[in-house]
């Protein structure tokens, strides 16, 4: 038998460099993931203020609802400008079905949002479906970042983009509680129904964050455990919460400041964690590239001269692998060598992303079971959420356990629309 050793010199070097490739795809990423953070921030912005003007009287918050929609206009240009870009650079990738398809709806969901501000601005729109529309609107662009998660395979870089999705979520669900909150401090009463979402919306945001210490570095989590919530709005969030009456009438808007100043403090947080992650794909970048260099200039000091290369000859040893013998049995060593570090190598990111994946399959069971009963029931994202976790309890099972279940039987008996 005849050692091809050429042809497995090319497919090493082929391997460093899809790893690169993989990189830099990742960088790419990472971009976009902060584009997105800054584009769901402004609407995040432009719902609470919206929620405002509907609630206020004639002319108040107009000023500010323009400079919102300006806010919005500049965040949302150049994360479509690289959406743009996305097809050229990744068509050919297994997972481009389903990124595309989270591209349509982010794409379709912003192309709304002319008509929404029309339907705002001469108060047309009750206010419960205007914020529904920009709930709609940031979890379209939450679950493509769900999705750019979900196809990471570095698991120092996994757990980065984990830990930050998770803290979006949270910060999300923190925007939606202060618009809910505002407009009944605004109307000048807590219902039970109203009580119920916003405690909800906290016991989600608890989770998401919980998410996040788990996935985050030591110094992020820190930096969070640091950020203190302000008396203020905690007595203000306990007013609400226990639907107590008889609150000062310019509550709203201290509630509608004090919120707005902590969801500003979370969007630092996550710009630091958008920062460590694009630090973190660079550094990787810069490590594989000078490993490539160095595995490729040790090969090329191993290689024989031409006329050498066809007196080698290989056998298997006791593990499998091709051995050399022959005039220069070093370079058959040498290669067997570099073939099993990078083979082993290879085997550990894949054991140390097994554990990621299970978290994101899990995230996405759920995800998917929210997906199906918003879809056969005509439910909000919030009423689907609540359906799945009223069913774990009753069964006294895990929310995921539901989710792969109703999953599992999708297909087969489809759920029946809402009555």
């Amino acid at each position: 038998m005849i050692a091809n050793s050429s042809t497995t010199i090319r497919f090493l070097l082929a391997s460093r460099q899809c790893e690169l490739n993989s990189l830099r795809y990742l960088l790419q990423r990472g971009e976009l993931v902060g584009k997105i953070s800054q584009l769901v921030h402004m609407l995040q912005r432009e719902r609470g203020t919206s929620n405002m003007f509907l609630c206020a009287g004639e002319g108040q918050f107009a000023d500010e609802l323009s400079l919102r929609e300006r806010d919005v206009a500049g965040a949302q240009a150049p994360l479509l400008a690289q959406l743009d870009t996305l097809e050229s650079q990744i068509a050919a990738s297994p997972q481009a079905s389903r990124l595309f398809s989270h591209v349509a709806s982010v794409i379709y969901a912003l192309s709304l949002l002319p008509a929404l501000r029309q339907q705002i601005r001469q108060r047309k729109l009750p206010l419960p479906q205007a914020m529904s529309f920009f709930n709609d609107i940031i979890r379209h662009l939450l679950s493509l970042v769900f999705e750019l998660t979900d196809t990471a395979a570095e698991p120092d870089i996994s757990r980065a983009l984990i830990a930050m999705f998770s803290f979006m979520q949270g910060k999300e669900f923190a925007g939606q509680e202060r618009a809910i909150a505002a407009a009944a401090f605004a109307a000048g009463q807590f219902s039970e129904e109203t009580r119920q979402k916003l405690l909800d919306l906290i016991e989600r945001q608890e989770r998401c964050f919980a998410t996040f210490a788990d996935f985050a570095d030591e110094q992020h989590r820190l930096r969070w455990q640091q950020v203190q919530t302000d008396s203020q709005f905690e007595r203000l969030r306990r007013i609400a919460c226990s639907g107590r009456e008889g609150f000062a009438a310019d509550s709203g808007l201290r509630w509608f400041a004090l919120a707005t100043q902590r969801i500003d403090a979370m969007k630092q947080e996550e710009d630091t964690l958008a920062e460590t992650l694009m630090a973190h794909c660079r550094a990787r970048i810069a490590a594989a590239e000078q490993a490539s260099h160095q595995q490729q200039a040790d090969i090329e000091s191993l290689m024989p001269q031409p006329e050498e290369e066809s007196r080698y000859s290989v056998f298997i040893d006791n593990h499998g692998w091709l051995e050399s013998g022959g005039v220069r049995p070093q370079l058959g060593r040498s290669l067997l060598t570099l073939v099993q570090q990078q083979s082993r190598r290879l085997q550990a990111l894949d054991t140390e992303l097994a554990a990621l994946r299970e978290t994101l399959n899990e995230r996405k069971q759920i995800e998917r079971a929210k997906s199906l009963l918003m879809q056969h029931r005509q439910l909000s994202e919030e009423e689907a959420y609540k359906t799945l976790r009223s069913m774990a309890m009753n069964q006294n099972k895990k929310l995921v356990e539901i989710a792969g279940a109703m999953l599992a039987v999708a297909d087969v008996f489809p759920l029946p629309p809402k009555e």
